[in-house]
Protein backbone atom coordinates (compact mmCIF):
# COMPACT_ATOMS: atom_id res chain seq x y z
CA UNK A 1 0.00 0.00 0.00
CA UNK A 2 1.26 3.47 -0.83
CA UNK A 3 2.63 5.08 2.34
CA UNK A 4 0.67 8.32 2.05
CA UNK A 5 -2.57 6.46 1.35
CA UNK A 6 -1.87 4.25 4.36
CA UNK A 7 -1.38 7.26 6.64
CA UNK A 8 -4.43 9.10 5.35
CA UNK A 9 -6.59 5.98 5.75
CA UNK A 10 -5.81 5.50 9.46
CA UNK A 11 -8.67 4.70 11.80
CA UNK A 12 -8.88 3.15 15.25
CA UNK A 13 -10.08 -0.45 15.39
CA UNK A 14 -11.89 -1.54 18.55
CA UNK A 15 -13.02 -5.05 17.64
CA UNK A 16 -10.67 -7.84 16.60
CA UNK A 17 -10.95 -11.42 15.44
CA UNK A 18 -9.86 -14.07 17.92
CA UNK A 19 -6.50 -14.58 16.18
CA UNK A 20 -3.34 -14.04 18.25
CA UNK A 21 -0.42 -12.41 16.49
CA UNK A 22 2.38 -14.78 15.59
CA UNK A 23 5.82 -14.41 17.13
CA UNK A 24 7.08 -13.34 13.70
CA UNK A 25 4.48 -10.57 13.53
CA UNK A 26 5.30 -9.41 17.06
CA UNK A 27 9.01 -9.31 16.32
CA UNK A 28 8.41 -7.38 13.09
CA UNK A 29 6.27 -4.81 14.88
CA UNK A 30 8.70 -4.32 17.76
CA UNK A 31 11.65 -4.09 15.38
CA UNK A 32 9.82 -1.47 13.32
CA UNK A 33 9.14 0.47 16.54
CA UNK A 34 12.84 0.34 17.43
CA UNK A 35 13.77 1.96 14.13
CA UNK A 36 11.96 5.17 15.00
CA UNK A 37 14.00 8.27 15.69
CA UNK A 38 15.28 8.55 19.26
CA UNK A 39 16.68 11.60 21.02
CA UNK A 40 20.50 11.45 21.29
CA UNK A 41 20.32 7.68 20.72
CA UNK A 42 19.05 7.30 24.30
CA UNK A 43 16.28 4.79 23.41
CA UNK A 44 14.41 5.56 26.61
CA UNK A 45 11.49 3.15 26.35
CA UNK A 46 10.55 -0.48 26.72
CA UNK A 47 7.62 -2.39 25.23
CA UNK A 48 5.76 -4.99 27.28
CA UNK A 49 3.70 -7.55 25.39
CA UNK A 50 0.80 -8.81 27.49
CA UNK A 51 -0.37 -12.34 26.69
CA UNK A 52 -1.52 -13.63 30.09
CA UNK A 53 -5.37 -13.67 30.04
CA UNK A 54 -5.68 -12.82 33.73
CA UNK A 55 -3.31 -9.87 33.39
CA UNK A 56 -5.21 -8.64 30.35
CA UNK A 57 -8.43 -8.79 32.35
CA UNK A 58 -6.87 -6.77 35.16
CA UNK A 59 -5.66 -4.15 32.71
CA UNK A 60 -9.10 -4.06 31.14
CA UNK A 61 -10.52 -3.28 34.57
CA UNK A 62 -8.30 -0.20 34.68
CA UNK A 63 -9.14 0.84 31.14
CA UNK A 64 -12.81 -0.32 31.15
CA UNK A 65 -12.48 -0.97 27.39
CA UNK A 66 -13.27 -4.52 26.24
CA UNK A 67 -10.71 -4.55 23.43
CA UNK A 68 -7.89 -4.23 25.98
CA UNK A 69 -8.72 -7.85 26.82
CA UNK A 70 -9.89 -9.11 23.42
CA UNK A 71 -7.35 -8.49 20.66
CA UNK A 72 -4.54 -10.09 18.71
CA UNK A 73 -1.90 -8.66 21.04
CA UNK A 74 -1.60 -5.96 23.70
CA UNK A 75 1.53 -3.84 23.82
CA UNK A 76 2.27 -1.43 26.67
CA UNK A 77 4.76 1.35 25.95
CA UNK A 78 6.85 2.24 28.99
CA UNK A 79 9.04 5.31 29.36
CA UNK A 80 12.20 3.70 30.69
CA UNK A 81 15.29 5.26 32.22
CA UNK A 82 15.80 2.34 34.59
CA UNK A 83 18.48 0.79 32.39
CA UNK A 84 20.24 4.13 32.20
CA UNK A 85 20.17 4.39 35.99
CA UNK A 86 21.87 0.99 36.21
CA UNK A 87 24.39 1.97 33.56
CA UNK A 88 25.36 4.92 35.72
CA UNK A 89 25.84 2.61 38.68
CA UNK A 90 27.87 0.18 36.61
CA UNK A 91 30.24 2.91 35.44
CA UNK A 92 30.25 4.63 38.85
CA UNK A 93 28.83 7.79 37.31
CA UNK A 94 25.85 9.62 38.77
CA UNK A 95 23.23 10.37 36.12
CA UNK A 96 20.14 10.35 38.33
CA UNK A 97 19.84 14.14 38.53
CA UNK A 98 18.87 14.11 34.85
CA UNK A 99 15.83 11.93 35.47
CA UNK A 100 14.01 14.45 37.65
CA UNK A 101 14.03 17.15 34.99
CA UNK A 102 11.26 18.22 32.66
CA UNK A 103 13.65 17.62 29.76
CA UNK A 104 14.07 13.94 30.63
CA UNK A 105 10.30 13.56 30.92
CA UNK A 106 9.88 15.04 27.45
CA UNK A 107 12.70 12.96 25.95
CA UNK A 108 11.34 9.68 27.32
CA UNK A 109 7.75 10.43 26.40
CA UNK A 110 8.62 11.48 22.85
CA UNK A 111 10.92 8.49 22.36
CA UNK A 112 8.15 6.08 23.35
CA UNK A 113 5.52 7.89 21.28
CA UNK A 114 7.70 7.87 18.14
CA UNK A 115 8.34 4.14 18.57
CA UNK A 116 4.63 3.49 19.00
CA UNK A 117 3.69 5.40 15.87
CA UNK A 118 6.25 3.41 13.88
CA UNK A 119 4.59 0.26 15.19
CA UNK A 120 1.13 1.56 14.29
CA UNK A 121 2.12 2.28 10.70
CA UNK A 122 3.90 -1.07 10.39
CA UNK A 123 0.84 -2.91 11.73
CA UNK A 124 -1.52 -1.22 9.31
CA UNK A 125 0.84 -1.95 6.42
CA UNK A 126 0.53 -5.64 7.39
CA UNK A 127 -3.26 -5.48 7.19
CA UNK A 128 -3.70 -5.31 10.96
CA UNK A 129 -5.74 -2.80 12.93
CA UNK A 130 -4.61 -0.88 16.00
CA UNK A 131 -5.95 1.33 18.74
CA UNK A 132 -4.00 3.38 21.27
CA UNK A 133 -5.01 2.83 24.92
CA UNK A 134 -4.38 6.01 26.87
CA UNK A 135 -6.95 4.87 29.43
CA UNK A 136 -4.30 2.70 31.10
CA UNK A 137 -3.41 5.95 32.84
CA UNK A 138 -6.81 5.83 34.58
CA UNK A 139 -4.86 4.16 37.39
CA UNK A 140 -1.19 4.50 36.55
CA UNK A 141 -0.09 3.16 39.94
CA UNK A 142 -2.12 -0.02 39.47
CA UNK A 143 -0.73 -0.58 35.97
CA UNK A 144 2.80 -0.04 37.29
CA UNK A 145 2.12 -2.64 39.99
CA UNK A 146 0.63 -5.17 37.58
CA UNK A 147 3.57 -4.86 35.17
CA UNK A 148 6.17 -4.83 37.96
CA UNK A 149 7.60 -1.51 36.79
CA UNK A 150 10.61 -0.31 38.82
CA UNK A 151 11.81 3.22 39.55
CA UNK A 152 12.64 5.41 36.56
CA UNK A 153 9.83 3.85 34.48
CA UNK A 154 6.17 4.61 33.92
CA UNK A 155 3.46 3.26 31.58
CA UNK A 156 2.69 5.84 28.88
CA UNK A 157 -0.09 4.03 27.01
CA UNK A 158 -1.05 0.71 25.51
CA UNK A 159 -1.67 -0.34 21.94
CA UNK A 160 -3.90 -3.20 20.86
CA UNK A 161 -3.27 -4.81 17.49
CA UNK A 162 -4.86 -7.63 15.58
CA UNK A 163 -6.94 -8.75 12.64
CA UNK A 164 -9.84 -6.27 12.37
CA UNK A 165 -13.38 -7.52 12.92
CA UNK A 166 -14.88 -4.17 11.93
CA UNK A 167 -14.19 -1.57 9.29
CA UNK A 168 -13.92 1.26 11.76
CA UNK A 169 -14.71 4.83 10.82
CA UNK A 170 -12.47 7.81 10.25
CA UNK A 171 -12.94 11.07 12.14
CA UNK A 172 -12.19 14.22 10.21
CA UNK A 173 -9.18 16.15 11.51
CA UNK A 174 -9.01 19.88 12.12
CA UNK A 175 -8.77 22.03 8.98
CA UNK A 176 -5.28 22.45 7.52
CA UNK A 177 -5.31 26.24 7.99
CA UNK A 178 -6.19 25.87 11.66
CA UNK A 179 -3.28 23.53 12.40
CA UNK A 180 -0.58 24.89 10.08
CA UNK A 181 0.83 28.32 10.96
CA UNK A 182 3.23 30.07 8.58
CA UNK A 183 6.26 31.70 10.24
CA UNK A 184 4.45 32.67 13.45
CA UNK A 185 1.57 31.50 15.61
CA UNK A 186 -1.80 32.78 14.51
CA UNK A 187 -4.38 33.91 17.12
CA UNK A 188 -7.22 31.54 17.95
CA UNK A 189 -10.55 32.37 16.34
CA UNK A 190 -13.47 30.08 17.13
CA UNK A 191 -15.15 31.08 13.87
CA UNK A 192 -12.45 29.05 12.08
CA UNK A 193 -13.83 25.93 13.79
CA UNK A 194 -17.59 26.36 13.36
CA UNK A 195 -17.95 24.45 10.09
CA UNK A 196 -15.67 21.72 11.39
CA UNK A 197 -17.72 21.48 14.58
CA UNK A 198 -20.88 21.05 12.52
CA UNK A 199 -19.35 18.29 10.40
CA UNK A 200 -18.12 16.40 13.47
CA UNK A 201 -21.57 16.66 15.01
CA UNK A 202 -23.12 15.27 11.82
CA UNK A 203 -20.55 12.43 11.80
CA UNK A 204 -21.50 11.32 15.32
CA UNK A 205 -25.20 11.65 14.60
CA UNK A 206 -24.90 9.39 11.56
CA UNK A 207 -22.60 6.88 13.27
CA UNK A 208 -24.86 6.49 16.31
CA UNK A 209 -28.26 6.79 14.60
CA UNK A 210 -28.91 10.06 16.39
CA UNK A 211 -27.90 8.93 19.88
CA UNK A 212 -24.93 11.28 19.91
CA UNK A 213 -24.34 14.59 18.15
CA UNK A 214 -21.66 16.42 20.14
CA UNK A 215 -19.33 18.75 18.27
CA UNK A 216 -15.54 18.57 18.52
CA UNK A 217 -15.35 21.61 20.79
CA UNK A 218 -17.91 20.24 23.26
CA UNK A 219 -16.22 16.83 23.32
CA UNK A 220 -12.76 18.26 23.99
CA UNK A 221 -13.92 20.71 26.65
CA UNK A 222 -15.83 17.91 28.37
CA UNK A 223 -12.75 15.70 28.39
CA UNK A 224 -10.40 18.40 29.65
CA UNK A 225 -12.63 19.39 32.54
CA UNK A 226 -13.66 15.89 33.54
CA UNK A 227 -10.61 13.59 33.34
CA UNK A 228 -7.64 15.29 35.01
CA UNK A 229 -5.91 12.06 36.19
CA UNK A 230 -4.28 14.02 38.99
CA UNK A 231 -2.64 10.87 40.37
CA UNK A 232 -0.25 10.75 37.41
CA UNK A 233 1.77 13.60 38.91
CA UNK A 234 2.31 11.79 42.22
CA UNK A 235 3.18 8.48 40.56
CA UNK A 236 5.77 10.14 38.32
CA UNK A 237 7.29 11.79 41.39
CA UNK A 238 7.47 8.43 43.15
CA UNK A 239 9.16 6.99 40.06
CA UNK A 240 11.71 9.85 40.20
CA UNK A 241 10.58 11.40 36.92
CA UNK A 242 9.56 14.62 38.65
CA UNK A 243 11.15 16.21 41.68
CA UNK A 244 9.22 16.02 44.93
Amino acid sequence: MDTIDLLLNHRSIRKFKDEPLSQEQIKTLVTAAQHASTSSYVQSYSIIGVTDPELKAQLRAVSTQSYVEHNGHLFVFVVDFNRHHHLGQHFNTSVDDYFGTTESLIVGTVDAALAAQNMAVAAESMGLGICYIGSLRNDIARVSELLNLPEYTYPLFGMVAGVPDQAGSQKERLPFDVVYHENKYQPFDFNDYKDYDARVSAYYKERTNGERDDAWSAQVIGMLKGKPRLDVDEVLKSKRFLKQ
